[in-house]
């Protein structure tokens, strides 16, 4: 991909000729004559401009889209989904300019015949035109370095010159003193604590540039064309090896590690070379837009079929005790991101400020005194997760996926479950496989396994599986809680 002013130009000039292109063949007799055929579009009457006329709906039509694609003018590595989403977006911007001009001025209006053909043809190929452009170079892959410890970088750096990527720099903590360039290679008292690597101590090829701090990656990853990012960290912690994972994944680039890192991370398949592939979106595009597309509907669905329900919630809670409706946690998110979620209050206020952050002993079957007499009834039925598909709508959620448990929950548990963080490669769920098996945080080695085997299987089809099951527990939970009462 093409950075700079030679991919604007290649940009607003690839628009401007295929959204001609488009105006030209929506006005051809042929196709018209066609689209006429058509029930709905033959209630439009086909009127082919000509001479002048055409020529001003031509220059206005690529005027107007060239203007709306502002926002992919600019050469930032995108993943393909977003550059799909983007331009559909600027494309309906568009046509939605272009049909409020003709309806206030009939001397510059596009047909609506016209304006109804090009649309489904701008939806394809802007999409696809910038995707094409935004292709990594097909000579090489362009790559840097991002970790906090030298031994490491050296370590990945002679890896990587085994292969066909091209080093550009490496990226290190702006804080801790680096070596200046071309300095890298040479050892210094005050590194004594850099370990040394097994082909004889950091040695760094003298041409690779430290391109600044972590801080700087995102800003390196457009300027530098970067397609690979490979990590070298001393400690795989949320804070910098994942935050870099998550700046990979927003920006469409390609993550590798060294295979010593491998327990830390999800790899994209089994691979046997010192460097190893990264998974950091593990859902294929299909699978990928028809999981939205149900959370967005099952979360819409369920907070406007619920809406009674929640009425009377809020009703009882305030009064059994008077105290506050929602309970707001934070949980961790995709790569240790976190975000807070709401759920209905099910413990007495302040129940957390005795014993700190924990576990509810009703997750191992007992009884937790901090429960009230409302709470547990929303806890049996699950009622108390309502408020939680709001985060399923805004996208901070999903409907399946590993449970997110809590930031400092999540801390303790890391340090002895070793594959615990493979679980923030996928979004977090309101349910998920460990939850259909009733496996909680209590037992965090167990909930792993079943959050891996998600990982690995995860599909559309898989998930409707697990919604069913999920569902079938609700009501069966449900009818225990009114058939215990009745007796």
């Amino acid at each position: 991909m093409d950075t700079g002013w030679r991919y604007r130009l290649a940009s607003v000039g690839g628009v401007a000729a295929l959204v001609g292109l488009a105006v030209m063949l929506a006005n051809n007799a042929t196709v018209q004559a066609a689209a006429a055929m058509v029930p709905v579009l033959g209630r439009l009457p086909p009127d082919p401009p000509a001479g002048a006329e055409f020529v001003i709906e031509v220059a206005l039509t690529v005027v107007v889209v060239a203007g709306a694609f502002v926002p992919l003018y600019k050469p930032r590595p995108r993943r393909i989904l977003d550059i799909v989403a983007l331009a559909h977006k600027r494309t309906f911007v568009a046509v939605f300019a272009l049909a409020t001009i003709g309806y206030f001025d009939y001397t510059y209006k596009v047909p609506r015949l016209t304006l109804v053909l090009i649309t489904p043809l701008l939806l394809v190929i802007l999409p696809v035109w910038f995707i094409w452009l935004r292709r990594p170079e097909a000579r090489s892959e362009r790559a840097i370095i991002v970790g906090d410890d030298l031994a490491e970088i050296s370590r990945v750096a002679h890896a990587a010159g085994e292969t066909d990527l091209a080093l550009l720099g490496y990226l290190f903590p702006a804080q801790a003193r680096a070596r200046p360039r071309g300095q890298l290679g040479k050892e210094h008292e005050s590194d004594a604590n850099v370990e040394s690597v097994a082909d004889g101590g950091v040695d760094v090829d003298a041409t690779l540039e430290q391109l600044g701090g972590l801080s700087r990656l995102e800003d390196v990853l457009v300027t530098q064309d970067v397609d690979t990012v490979i990590l070298a960290f001393g400690e795989t912690d949320r804070a910098e090896f994942f935050g870099a994972l998550d700046a990979c994944y927003e920006h469409g680039v390609a993550a590798k590690a060294h295979r010593n890192t491998a327990d830390a991370v999800l790899l994209a398949e089994d691979d046997p070379g010192t460097l190893v592939d990264i998974d950091v979106e593990p859902w294929d595009v299909q699978d990928h837009i028809l999981k939205r597309a149900f959370d967005v509907a099952f979360a819409g669905g369920g907070l406007l079929g619920l809406a009674p329900i929640i009425l009377a919630i809020a009703v009882a809670i305030k009064l059994d005790d008077g105290g506050s409706i929602l309970y707001q946690q934070e949980r961790t998110a995709v790569f240790g991101e976190t975000f807070d979620v709401y759920k209905f209050r099910s413990m007495v206020e302040d129940a957390e400020s005795a014993t700190g952050v924990t576990i509810s002993d009703e997750d191992e079957g007992g009884v937790d005194p901090r429960v009230t007499r409302v709470g547990r009834v929303l806890r049996q039925t699950h009622l108390d997760e309502i408020p939680q598909l709001w985060a399923v709508l805004s996208g901070k959620m999903s409907v399946v996926g590993p449970r997110p448990e809590r930031p400092e929950i999540d801390a303790d548990i890391q340090h002895g479950v070793d594959d615990w963080p493979k679980r923030w490669f996928v979004k977090p769920g309101l349910t998920g496989l460990a939850q259909i098996n009733d496996v909680t945080g209590k037992e965090p080695d167990r909930k792993i396994r079943y959050d891996l085997q998600y990982i690995k299987r995860q599909s559309f089809g898989f998930d409707t599986k697990i919604v069913a099951r999920q569902v079938w527990k609700v009501l069966a939970d449900a009818m225990l809680l009114v058939t215990g009462r009745s007796e």
